[in-house]
């Protein structure tokens, strides 16, 4: 048994409930995840299980994590993630889990990385509305208007919502429920939607 798996966001569709009314839904690919190591307290310092995700060709794994894998008798890996152990359950290298560890109805926390955005202005950054564009605003209907007062307190206080990056970095979605489980496909379908693009590897915790 698994806290988690490593995953992948396949894209979003729709399904309708017995009602007909509609459901957002984001298709979640959930492994198969090998153990790679079961780290311990006595030799690690904590305990904890990690696994790896897609095959990675040999040629372009260096030599120490080439015997990383070697150690375990797995092929070598893409994505290497490590979740909490469940205390009643004995984890060997080389188990394999898949979107079988779910059920319908189950609810999960998904974390991923969030599109990126690049430099971005404060309309599109933090929701900011449109300046009036009369009485001689020129070409400033987009700009953020006055960041502080002048006299007091003669500076920009810190945190002010300003242009700048946006997106592209670690975010974490919790409780969304698990509507359907393909276990042929090995797929979760997950109401609402996740952080990140199509194809962006996330973790989906129990």
């Amino acid at each position: 048994m698994m806290r988690g798996l490593i995953g992948k966001k396949v894209g979003m569709t729709r399904i309708f409930d017995e009602n007909g009314h509609i459901i957002p839904i984001t298709v979640l690919e959930a492994g198969p995840c090998v153990v790679t190591q079961v780290k311990t307290i006595g030799k690690d310092g904590y305990d904890a299980v990690q696994v790896g995700y897609k095959e990675r060709k040999a040629k372009h794994t260096n030599k120490p994590l080439q015997g990383h894998f070697d150690k375990a008798s797995v092929s070598p890996k893409k994505i290497l993630a490590e979740f909490e152990k469940v205390p009643s359950f004995n984890y060997k290298t080389g188990q394999l889990f898949n979107a079988g560890l779910f059920k319908n109805g189950d609810f999960v926390n998904i974390t991923g990385t969030s599109k990126g955005h690049g430099f971005s202005g404060v309309i599109k950054r933090h929701n900011f509305s449109l300046q009036r564009k009369t009485h001689g605003m020129g070409d400033t209907a987009r700009h953020g208007g006055s960041i502080g007062a002048a006299s007091y307190p003669s500076r920009v206080f810190p945190g002010k919502k300003m242009p700048g990056h946006y997106g592209n970095v670690k975010v974490t979605v919790k409780n969304l429920q698990v509507i359907k489980v393909d276990q042929e496909k090995n797929q979760l379908l997950v109401k609402g939607s996740v952080p990140g693009a199509k194809n962006r590897i996330v973790i989906i915790c129990r």
